[in-house]
């Protein structure tokens, strides 16, 4: 049986461990799997980080999540007969990860109730994750997109600070931009505004927030629940 170096942080994480007989290694750059490859297995995250995206028809990718510790990826192919993957899941940096066998955790599904409880709460969540951010991309344009990505940013790895939130991970620009379905040069000028009215600051690739408030004022943020509300 798989272990964790810390506690999941909920039920259906720590019965989902019972279903993990394998773990693997996988560097920086390579993918779990790629959009339309058979899909036989889900993955659990243990350590590092993974970004899940679509690319369009025209090329361009629209990044949809950042999956970290204790995050299931590859979750949408369960239930379907001959099932493909629908999204890209490459590894942002060195991560480990544990196998769970499609086939097998659908078996487990079906006996354990609880299990099966548990995993439909979790797929809700994650469901109303993707739909309030597709909601922001479409109704909002551009400018809200991006400021609501940053919001976004700052409650899944917002670190406060004398000067502000912190978002702790470095992106680039292009980066920034596949998450808000834009250019990268919308992007530049949208972030150029926002520093010159103080409302940001970049360093070292990564950007600090000194007034949230006003970001979530711009866009008549709802304040929606954090669990909603995030890049993960």
């Amino acid at each position: 049986m798989v272990q964790l170096n810390k506690a999941p942080i909920s039920t259906e994480l720590t019965e989902l461990l019972k279903s993990a007989n394998e773990v693997m290694r996988v560097r920086k750059t390579c993918y779990l799997f790629q959009e339309g490859m058979e899909a036989k297995e889900l993955y659990l995250i243990l350590s590092g980080r993974v970004k899940v995206s679509k690319v369009t028809a025209e090329g361009q990718e629209l990044s949809l999540r950042i999956a970290s510790q204790d995050e299931i990826v590859g979750e949408l192919t369960l239930f379907t007969d001959n099932p493909k993957y629908l999204f890209n899941c490459v590894v942002l940096e060195d991560c480990e990860v544990a196998i769970i066998k499609k086939d097998d955790l659908e078996k487990k599904l079906f006996k354990d109730n609880k299990l099966a409880f548990e995993f439909m709460k979790w797929m809700s969540d994650h469901f109303r994750k993707t739909q309030t951010k597709f909601r922001d991309l479409v109704l909002l344009g551009k400018k809200g997109a991006l400021y609501s990505t940053l919001i976004r940013m700052t409650n899944s790895y917002g670190v406060p600070t004398e000067r502000g939130i912190l978002i702790n991970l470095r992106l680039t620009n292009q980066e920034l931009a596949n998450f808000c379905a834009t250019t990268r040069e919308s992007v530049n000028r949208m972030l150029t505004e926002l520093r010159n009215l103080g409302i940001i600051s970049v360093a070292k690739g990564k950007i600090t927030v000194h007034d949230l408030d006003y970001i979530k004022k711009e866009i008549n943020c709802e304040g929606c629940p954090v669990k909603y509300c995030s890049i993960e």
